[in-house]
């Protein structure tokens, strides 16, 4: 699903990714760890064409990004969903147009769409919210949201940047077993994290960046790092 050949970054006399090489197979769930500007969102950011190596090859899907022109940029985005730590929803939508439009911006018919999000919002557990703001739910509530619109498209790669970052342990827990299940459907996942506890009882591969460098990958791995 995504392979780095030799990649690296750099922001000015800095270098964020140093010569990384490193594949995540179609269906992998892998955790992205290490301590704050490792090079961690930058990584992510070279996988959804935000930014663009200075040396090296990037493929997602088989497809190289490396070069893609701008106008090719949100077709590569369709095949991918973002779920972020602040979450990130329209305030002035309720929860089912929230993910509807998710759908309307890829020109889903409002059929398919009625049909749809609420299918997703039930499979999130959060089909009695349809009507309600995002800001009259709890955070939990709201990540859930933000992973319904994520995912209602049907993603081939679902790309998680700190989703339990605000959320107590017991709601983190829930989201993780979301994520799992959603991963278990045939989406591949790739989760940044600084969540110690729910590395280590998930027992799914770590990938884990110092100074730049892949400095571990490691299957069934543990986070690794004192917090």
């Amino acid at each position: 699903m995504i392979r780095f050949e030799n990649v690296t970054k750099r922001y000015d006399d800095i270098t964020a990714i140093d010569g990384v090489s490193v594949d995540i197979a179609d269906g992998d769930f892998v955790f992205l760890v290490g301590p704050s500007g490792a090079g961690k969102s930058t990584f992510i950011k070279l996988i959804s064409k935000e930014l663009s190596p200075d040396e090296g090859k990037i493929f997602v899907d088989g497809r190289d990004i490396t070069r893609l022109s701008r106008r090719r940029i949100p077709e590569l985005r369709r095949q991918m969903g973002m779920v972020f730590q602040d979450f990130r929803l329209l305030p002035g939508k309720t929860v089912y147009e929230n993910v509807a439009f998710a759908m309307e911006v890829v020109h889903s018919t409002r059929r398919t769409i009625k049909r749809t999000v609420p299918q997703v919002l039930s499979i999130m557990g959060i089909a009695d919210k349809a009507d309600q703001l995002p800001q009259t739910l709890s955070q939990g509530e709201q990540q859930r949201v933000a992973i319904a619109r994520a995912v209602i498209n049907n993603p081939k790669l679902l790309i998680a940047d700190e989703p339990t970052g605000n959320l107590d342990p017991d709601t983190a827990w829930e989201i993780m077993k979301l994520l799992s299940q959603i991963n278990r459907r045939g989406t591949t996942v790739v989760m940044v994290t600084h969540a110690k506890d729910i590395v280590d009882r998930m027992g799914r591969r770590v990938i884990a960046i110092d100074g730049g460098h892949i400095v571990r990958d490691s299957q069934e791995g543990e986070y690794g790092y004192d917090v």
